[in-house]
């Protein structure tokens, strides 16, 4: 997402990428049959790997934004990946579980190849103030950087991707690579307590689903409440509990869906389906609410990013190889692993989510992006308080952890808005996480959908009183193992025209001036 100060526009980039042409159906639901019980797609191998759209996704940025040459913004990469990237100490401890979970993946088939990624990234796998050196990708940045977005999609590195999925067996060709587009999207918003205006992405992302909770918790006085009590973290799950119902039976490929995502924000929609929510009692599996829900609709290895230049143009960003550093599959030379997104397709044909040839799979990573009313800006004149008050740029955040994105966007915009906090406090503080129940990846009428009441579990700064209560309310809960995530965040001071970073102190993020 961007907001681009000179056009006064907010800007979506939807660089995702499509499943191979030349597989269908049959051949992944072979593969989970050999793999993962005929249940889900392989997390491991070719069958969950879609085309990479990131270096489309960068050059598209660039056309329309860039103002340096790309080898200018590529070198300083090439330099750490020839010369060596020091490796920081969560990055190593993740980075070890690579071997694994690869090398069992390798051993039973589901993984075809194996040496590329053993040599690239396990030969040993760095440790925590070791230097990280990728001559291999090194090489493939800088054909980038001086050859263009097309040398990686029909350029020497798109026939080298082609043919090593075809030696291995995989599904993915050079057609796939060649024919890769990404797409200009109009961001979704809804306002919050009248002053505030949130914006995400539409599907195949999961955005949407922390605007549905934002809606929904209008109605409750969460300032009264308090930060981590009984009732507001209720109020919060139950709301998570009916947007993800929405989540996984109809957030999908909208090309091939057939579903508006606005369908899920319309005005009074979010309203009526908190009219469930009791905060005495948790109710039992929701359903989807939307009227389309009868038709053919938790790792993560992501980064995210924002950033803001002296114009105040402001860039909220996020990729991700997805479950455990990717696919495992590394073509010959080329210094990157292909990531597993593709896992993220259901198998159930009358889901909108199914896999199809050439399909964008249900994505969970979400950047965010916020607008407030200058206030104190502003001067109130006789026409409408929203004409002397327009909402301005405020605020380019986003948050890591699969399902957990949406649930951390929503409980960062709550302690900015409604609990009064700062910036890095409200990154800081204790979070909570709602687990389980009815997935995209499911089928439309799976059991999860109809009894897997799921689990909260809470962060260790939530009272423990809290927990007891949510217990006693109906819902089991799990302390201190929440996957809180990776945040991020730039805010706009309207009072002192300054700009504010913060950064997740649960990671190895930072925040830095220039």
């Amino acid at each position: 997402i961007v907001w681009d100060p000179e056009t006064e526009q907010l800007y979506g980039y939807n660089g995702s990428g499509r499943s191979p042409k030349g597989a269908t159906l049959e051949d992944i639901q072979a593969k989970a049959d050999e793999f993962m019980d005929g249940e889900e797609i392989p997390p491991f191998g070719s069958a969950p790997v879609t085309v990479p759209g990131t270096v489309d996704g960068w050059y598209a940025l660039h056309e329309k934004f860039g103002k340096r040459p790309m080898n200018m913004n590529l070198e300083p990469a090439i330099r750490y990946a020839r010369e060596g990237a020091p490796i920081p100490e969560v990055i190593s401890y993740y980075w070890s579980f690579g071997p694994k979970r690869f090398e069992p993946a390798y051993e039973s088939g589901m993984l075809e190849e194996y040496e590329n990624a053993k040599a690239t990234y396990f030969s040993p796998a760095p440790h925590e103030g070791s230097l990280f050196r990728n001559p291999d990708l090194a090489d493939t940045l800088e054909r980038i950087a001086y050859k263009g977005r097309d040398e990686f999609y029909s350029g020497e590195t798109a026939h080298i991707m082609g043919d090593y999925f075809e030696r291995i067996g995989g599904f993915l060709r050079y057609e796939d690579f060649a024919t890769h587009t990404g797409e200009w999207v109009e961001p979704i918003c809804v306002t919050y307590r009248g002053d505030y205006k949130v914006c995400e992405l539409p599907p195949n992302t999961q955005g949407i689903a922390a605007l549905q909770m934002l809606q929904m918790l209008e109605r409750f006085d969460l300032r009264s409440m308090g930060f981590g009590s009984a009732d507001s973290i209720m109020a919060q799950v139950e709301a998570k509990r009916l947007a993800f119902a929405d989540r996984a039976k109809g957030y999908a490929d909208p090309e091939t869906s057939g579903i508006d995502p606005k369908v899920f924000v319309r005005e009074g929609y979010n309203s009526e389906r908190a009219d469930q929510i009791d905060l005495e009692q948790a109710m039992s599996p929701p359903a989807a609410g939307f009227a389309d829900a009868d038709v053919t609709l938790q790792d993560g290895d992501t980064t995210y990013l924002t950033v803001t230049d002296k114009d105040g143009m402001m860039v909220s960003l996020i990729q991700s190889n997805y479950r455990g550093m990717g696919s495992g599959l590394v073509a010959d030379g080329l210094g990157f692993m292909f990531q597993d997104r593709g896992q993220l397709f259901s198998l159930d044909p009358a889901h909108p989510n199914v896999f199809e040839p050439g399909k964008r799979p249900f994505h969970t990573i979400i950047p965010a992006f916020a607008f407030k009313k200058d206030m104190p800006g502003c001067q109130v004149r006789a026409e409408p308080i929203e004409q002397a008050c327009p909402f301005e740029p405020w605020l380019s955040l986003g948050l890591m952890g699969g399902g957990m994105q949406p649930q951390g966007h929503v409980q960062v915009i709550l302690n900015l808005v409604d609990f009064d906090m700062g910036l890095q406090e409200a990154g800081d503080a204790a979070r909570w996480e709602h687990v389980g129940g009815c997935e995209p990846t499911d089928d439309v009428n799976g059991d999860a959908c109809e009894s897997d009441m799921g689990v909260v579990q809470l962060e260790s700064g939530i009272p423990p009183e809290t927990r007891a209560e949510l217990e006693r309310r109906g819902h089991a809960v799990e302390c201190c193992k929440a996957n809180a995530g990776g945040y991020q965040a730039i805010m706009r001071d309207f009072n002192t025209g300054a700009w504010i970073a913060a950064t997740e102190m649960r990671k190895d993020g930072s925040a830095d001036g220039y």
